[in-house]
């Protein structure tokens, strides 16, 4: 199986850890795709997209309905999404996608975040390129042949597709989302999750000691409130097995 595969073998254990901070990215994005599109999902595919993803980390549908409700609201506030890019100690290259109504407090702590755990905060560009730029898809596997999908999907912009105990997965560049979710929705395929991905082209090695060093940066920069997602060049132990 590909880079994709072993990708998300080692970062599923951990993304959606924490209920409330998933809840919170969620209703940030809920926010972003209202403003884009409007509150309705039968005309908006990018709100349905984050409906079905709320669904799948079993967010309550009152939940949902009272963010797409604030959203609609013209008073509330739009967030942006605003990418930084650094390294952690020992040459790791560190991404960070964050939602942010207030850029000069990101800024501020993200620059924080690096400065106390040895790392430096990079300008445009400078680790960006490291990463393939990705979307996702985790759909029903009901009746569903995998080898067979994605030979059918790849006229669509598909590059992986695997199975695993949690539904088949499609992965493929970030500019082919819509066009893999509408033909999935054609043909009524239930889509379970969806999202985008930013994964590194190559990964690097460290002891346990320069793990520690470097997972401590991580840990304060995916607890910081504007953080969406955190990618890094580490090679973890799911990838080095």
């Amino acid at each position: 199986m590909g880079r994709a595969f072993e990708f998300r073998k080692a970062r599923k254990m951990k993304r959606w850890s924490a209920m409330a901070k998933a809840f919170t990215r969620i209703g940030k994005d809920i926010v972003m795709a209202v403003k884009e599109g409007g509150p309705d999902p039968d005309t908006n595919a990018k709100l349905r997209a984050v409906i079905q993803n709320a669904k799948s980390v079993n967010m309550p549908k009152d939940n949902i309905e009272r963010a797409i409700k604030r959203a609609s609201d013209k008073n509330q506030g739009d967030y942006k999404i605003v990418l930084f890019e650094g390294y952690a100690p020992h040459g790791i290259a560190v991404l960070v996608e964050t939602a942010t109504d207030n850029n000069n407090r990101t800024v501020a702590n993200i620059r924080s975040h690096f400065n106390k755990c040895d790392g430096n905060l990079g300008t445009s560009g400078s680790v960006e390129f490291m990463f393939d730029h990705t979307c996702n898809f985790r759909i029903n596997d009901e009746g569903l042949d995998p080898e067979e999908l994605e030979l059918e999907l790849i006229d669509f912009g598909a590059e992986e597709v695997f199975q695993d105990e949690d539904g088949i997965h499609i992965y493929a560049p970030f500019e082919y989302f819509g066009s893999i979710q509408k033909e999935l929705e054609r043909r009524e395929i239930e889509i379970i999750s969806s999202g985008f991905e930013r994964i590194p082209q190559v990964t690097k090695s460290l002891n346990a000691e320069q793990t520690e060093d470097v997972e401590k940066l991580l840990e304060k920069l995916e607890e910081d409130d504007d953080v969406q997602n955190v990618y890094h060049t580490m090679e973890t132990s799911e990838e080095s097995e």
